[in-house]
């Protein structure tokens, strides 16, 4: 049998009804050869990036990495999260609660960087989870990410139009928006200018990563400097007075910290998802010149340029406004409206959201073309999704599909029924990735024994019980008075510090980074686990019923179909393999 037979052979499972009927009997067999099987670094740099054709350019340093960490993180966000945060949790305090929300950004964007500089490939969180505990929990947790960009940024499209009639003083959701009467509540509010800025955003990425980065740095210079001007004006024009005396202290409690430390950190749960952003930048690994020293610069600099500017901008609004006036839904420009000669600055304020919105955007939507790129190369979606252009070194095939479906979202979708569908996934994969940079420094599978996996196993499921019951009590024993919260909270926060230490002590650890590693091992990946598990308890309802439904879905995906997409891509590279080997000894053996 020749090589070209032995390749006809090795037939798709979706060929013809017999073909999937076949494979949907060898559905235990699949499932258990699959789900739980890991690729190594190596195949991820070589084999796996392969199947995309041409590499991507690598023209990114340092500083463009910065400059898409920010504008992916400073977004219209910061000018709805400040002044909830501050009128119903943390009032004035609510500057300490974005430095606490800004020191888990922190820990989370290490976790990142060690596997971004150790794998550079374009795949960010479903890559580092696909190398550590197998395809079914990578696919899982990279399909929901993937699934909350989109509709988190028909979101942000859909409220480019609100913030661009506050720029120039035009109800332009009123004018330049559509009803359509025969739709459903919801969807009946047709806005073609959130559609066109995704279409334009979309071929702006597919034409280079490089000009994307110079728009993208444009855009967040002009954003920083419209934020200055406003801290500006705060300080200039507000009263430090403010920070401690409300405006109707009978109802209201004074002092700098009105609800406490409980109000801090409550606030801190609320401002970290304006941090939401700096995981896009590990999507561009793949693009980056040298990956060991321009990432950790690129990703821990912008997380702490923006917890500076994010603390300045809330300092700014507590002196212009005591915090029990704080308008709940737009802190930032209600603070000048109330004056004749001071409304133009609410313009100003509009002018400088719309620009955060447009390079907010650009980050995302270059994160989740890249992150399906390489769930192409897994072979759980069609592979065409993973091409690379030849001309452009871009994921073109991805940035268009996903261009299109949110484009699609954010014409007919109002911003309510979106908001409500995200914000569960990326907490989810910022727990999971801390999870496996601890899984993988005490557990290689080459060198480390079974106890030790055991052992490294328990540990993240006895820290993450006790963040949970941690969690479940602050949140359900909120309003109890008495010893008993501080008692229960403190054996759950001396249960987990007493966890890691048992760990530290009994497990070594197995693997140690070359270029670049999180410090302070196991220490600072658990507290980002604690935070994270913190952080997923303070969300609603319908986040965690969205999250059930959809992770469903994905599971009925994985078993009818990407379980066997992945198996039919894994024989048939082990046949081509296979065929190439036998070719090579035939040489060999003729010459010989």
């Amino acid at each position: 049998m020749d090589k070209s037979q032995t390749q006809s052979q090795s037939q798709s499972s979706f060929s013809s009804l017999r073909s999937y009927a076949r494979a949907l009997t060898q559905l235990p067999t699949r499932l258990s050869r699959r789900a739980t099987s890991a690729t190594t670094i190596q195949e991820e740099l070589s084999r796996v990036r392969a199947r995309s054709g041409p590499d991507m350019a690598r023209t990114l340093r340092w500083h463009d990495l910065i400059g898409l960490g920010l504008g992916g993180m400073v977004g219209a966000g910061v000018f709805v999260a400040t002044g909830r945060a501050a009128r119903v949790y943390a009032g004035p305090a609510v500057v300490v609660s974005y430095a606490i929300a800004g020191l888990c950004a922190l820990l989370s964007a290490f976790c990142y960087t060690e596997f971004a500089v150790d794998m550079p490939v374009a795949g960010g969180a479903f890559s580092y989870l696909r190398v550590t505990f197998g395809e079914f929990a990578a696919f899982l947790t990279g399909a929901n990410l993937i699934m909350e960009y989109v509709f988190s940024n028909a979101a942000v499209a859909r409220s480019f139009t609100a913030y661009l009639g506050t720029a120039i003083g035009v109800a332009t959701t009123d004018r330049w928006r559509v009803t359509v009467t025969g739709l459903p509540d919801g969807f009946n509010q047709i806005d073609f200018l959130a559609a066109a800025v995704v279409i334009i955003i979309s071929i702006c990425i597919c034409y280079s990563t490089k000009e994307s980065s110079v728009l993208n740095m444009v855009l967040t210079v002009l954003h920083i400097a419209f934020i200055l001007f406003i801290i500006v004006m705060g300080f200039w024009r507000g009263d430090i007075k403010n920070f401690t005396h409300p405006a109707n202290p009978e109802k209201s409690p004074s002092g700098f910290f009105p609800y406490g430390i409980p109000g801090v950190f409550n606030g801190a749960a609320m401002v970290y998802l304006s941090y939401i952003g700096y995981d896009a930048v590990s999507t561009m690994a793949e693009e980056v010149k040298e990956p060991a020293k321009d990432i950790p610069i690129g990703v821990s600099g912008s997380v702490a340029i923006v917890t500076v500017l994010y603390c300045l901008m809330a300092a700014s609004m507590c002196m212009l406004v005591p915090y029990d006036l704080i308008d709940i839904e737009s802190p930032f420009s209600a603070a000048f409206v109330g004056s004749d000669s001071w409304k133009w600055v609410s313009n100003v304020i509009g002018v400088g959201a719309s620009f955060g919105i447009l390079t907010s955007l650009l980050v995302a939507m270059l994160g989740q073309a890249r992150y399906l790129c390489v769930i192409g190369r897994s072979g759980v979606v069609p592979a065409w999704l993973a091409k690379v252009h030849p001309v452009t070194a871009t994921p073109v095939n991805a940035s268009v599909f996903l261009g299109f479906l949110t484009a699609a979202l954010a014409l007919v979708t109002e911003l309510e029924v979106l908001l409500n569908l995200i914000s569960i996934g990326t907490l989810f994969v910022f727990y999971m990735v801390a999870n496996a940079v601890i899984y993988r420094r005490y557990y290689m599978p080459n060198t480390s024994t079974q106890s030790d996996l055991c052992r490294t196993v328990l540990f993240l499921l006895t820290f993450s019980f006790f963040a949970l019951c941690f969690t479940l009590l602050w949140r359900f024993l909120l309003s109890s008075t008495g010893i008993m919260k501080p008692i229960l909270l403190s054996v759950c926060a001396g249960g987990s510090i007493a966890s890691v230490c048992t760990f530290k002590h009994f497990v070594p650890q197995a693997h140690s980074p070359e270029l670049w590693g999180v410090p302070l091992m196991p220490w600072i990946p658990a507290v980002s686990i604690f935070l994270n598990v913190f952080l997923l308890g303070t969300l609603d309802r319908p986040s965690y019923v969205r999250f059930g439904v959809f992770s469903v879905l994905v599971m009925v995906c994985y078993v009818l179909y990407s379980v066997h997409a992945s198996y039919d891509a894994e024989e048939n590279g082990e046949r081509v393999a296979k065929v190439g080997a036998e070719a090579l000894q035939e040489d060999g053996t003729m010459k010989v």
